[in-house]
């Protein structure tokens, strides 16, 4: 059954996450298919005003966010050139995708963009109640920052051929069975389409 898709504009948030150009570079490829589609979807909801976040993975130096109890940070902590992911232009948002001068970035320590960042306090204070997301990796922030979306009563989309994952069974299963339970699940074309009518 075809999703109906209208979208509240100011009450919604369009969450590009991960999107770094580092990590672009290894899941992507080719790097301009994913970019070119991510690209119009943030370019169409920029034009129709809604709001545009960035979520980014960073760490002071020293790692001193990350928890040695932490499987997946603390073999970051321990690798000199994974850390190298997150650092200067390699861990800076890809550039085009963004920045805007409008565009907020919210950077965080954790796999869930909510988890010990201000991200809810941002939603909350633009009065969002409508959350559409994509980035790297879909068994990453994608499926984490979805179910406690969820959980905090925000209706989610998920821009499914705007994420990207290594594990291709793993992102079918999560797309096509687990994320439809959670919200709903879209193409960038079908978003574009709702956003600006074309």
């Amino acid at each position: 059954m075809a999703i109906e898709l209208s979208f509240d504009v100011h009450h919604t948030a369009i969450l590009a996450m991960d999107c770094q150009t580092g990590l672009v570079s290894i899941y992507a490829a080719p790097p301009s298919e994913f970019l070119t589609r991510a690209s119009s979807v943030l370019k169409a909801a920029r034009t129709a005003g809604m709001t545009v976040i960035h979520v980014q993975v960073g760490f002071r130096p020293g790692l001193p966010e990350v928890s040695n109890r932490n499987k997946l940070f603390a073999a970051i902590k321990s690798s000199p050139q994974h850390q190298g992911l997150f650092q200067g232009s390699s861990g800076a948002i890809h550039p085009e995708l963004g920045p805007e001068p409008d565009d907020i970035v919210v950077t965080k320590h954790r796999i869930s963009a909510f988890t010990g960042t201000d991200l809810g306090m941002i939603l909350r204070a633009k009065e969002i109640e409508t959350v559409v997301l994509f980035g790297i990796a879909t068994s990453g922030v994608v499926l984490s920052t979805l179910l406690e979306a969820v959980d905090a009563d925000y209706r989610a989309f998920v821009i499914a051929d705007c994420c990207l994952d290594q594990d291709a069974e793993l992102h079918n299963a999560l797309i096509q069975r687990l994320f439809p339970k959670r919200g709903d699940v879209v193409t960038a074309q079908e978003f574009v389409k709702a956003v600006t009518g074309r």
